[in-house]
This record gives C-alpha cells, structure tokens and sequence, in this order.
C-alpha cells in the first residue's frame, strides 16, 4: 500500500501520480516500466516517488487494487439484485458486466492483460493471491446460495469450482474484448450464453442410453 504522505498528497497531484503511473503500466511490461518515465510524466522528484512508495513492485500493486475496487463498484447494480437472481442469470451479468468494464477501462485492461502474460511466475502469485482469494471466495458463496436455491448440483467440490469461475471471469474479457475485439453488446451476450450454457449442462452427451 501506499505510505501515507502520498494519501496526504492534494487530489489533482495524487490523480497525475496514479495518471502517469497506468499509462506507463499500460504500455509496458512490469519489468519493463520505468519509475524514470512516473515521476518524470507526473512532475515529481524521483526522491518524493520513494516518499510515497516502497518501490515500484508496492505502486503496481495498488494500482491493481484500486483497478479491482472500480470493477466492484461497477458491478454494484448487479450485485444489488442479488436476491432476485438465479445462480446462472447472475453469473451471465457478471460476466457481461465485466466484460464492458473492460471494453469502458482499455489502460486498466491493458495493464490487466500483461500482467496476465508476465512470465515471473513469483511475482504473478505474490500480487494475485490476494486478489484471487477474494473471488474465489465470492465465487464460493455464490456457489453455496446456489446450491441452497436448487440451481446447483449440492455434490460439486465447491472450492475447485469457484477456482474455474475465477479464471474464467479473467479468459472471458481477454479472449472476448482482446483477442476476438467484439464490438456489439448482442454479439458478446450471445458468446457469454454459449460459454454459460457448457457451465450449466456440461459437455456429456444428453442422448438416451449415453
């Protein structure tokens, strides 16, 4: 996290930090982004960087964390609604939700997306853990809600499929917004519908006598 000098910064100076901080993120590699470029872009000294970070490795990490509380509170209208959903109407509006998040945050996306390629196995498992629990553990009380309204098989193993539910909350805005660059809102409900429709009703073959 940061120190607190940088939260006792003024607004406009905190926000050109954390502005030149995402470009500069969002167009390089972890290891390849330079503080140099930071402080230089924001106006800053790159003494006063090390009065509001521990390095570069504890800014990335906030930026994470602050990229992770945007989607959440994107997702606040869904999330609401809980009550009134069935497990498989939620998770397609999370999932689509999550989607145009990333379509509406391409520099957080971007960061998002090479962070997901870095090959620092270590580095990716030290600043995901957390992150990941988290929706994994969301995931997992979905899953027991789920199971309590009858849309889930009661005999799952809850822990590995919230797991699968989390990667696939991450494949689903690389492979639909990055990879397949889908435009339409209808064209991606209908690729999430295909994609929930596998997560429902598996792949084995419903014929009589299979």
């Amino acid at each position: 996290m940061p120190k607190s000098t940088f939260f006792n910064l003024p607004e406009d100076k905190k926000e050109k930090i954390m502005d030149a901080a995402i470009n500069e993120f969002a167009g390089y590699s972890y290891h390849r982004a330079s503080i140099n470029r930071i402080v230089e872009k924001s106006g800053i000294a790159k003494g006063s960087f090390y009065q509001y970070f521990e390095d570069k490795k504890d800014l990335f990490k906030y930026i994470l964390e602050v990229s992770g509380q945007k989607k959440l509170e994107y997702l606040n209208g869904v999330l609401a609604d809980i009550e009134n959903l069935s497990f498989f109407n939620l998770l397609r509006e999370l999932y689509t939700g999550g989607v145009k998040f990333t379509r509406e945050n391409p520099r957080l996306a971007e960061i998002g997306y090479r962070f997901i390629k870095e090959k620092d196995r270590d580095l990716k498992e030290q600043l995901m853990e957390e992150s990941m629990a988290k929706s994994n553990r969301f995931f997992g009380e979905l899953l027991m809600k789920g199971i309590k309204q009858g849309d889930i098989d009661p005999d799952i193993d809850v822990e590995l499929v919230a797991h699968i539910l989390t990667n696939m909350s991450i494949w689903v805005s690389e492979l639909f917004i990055k990879e397949l660059k889908v435009e339409d809102d209808m064209e991606i409900m209908a690729l999430i519908d295909k994609m929930l429709y596998v997560i429902e009703n598996g792949i084995k073959s419903k014929k009589e006598g299979k």
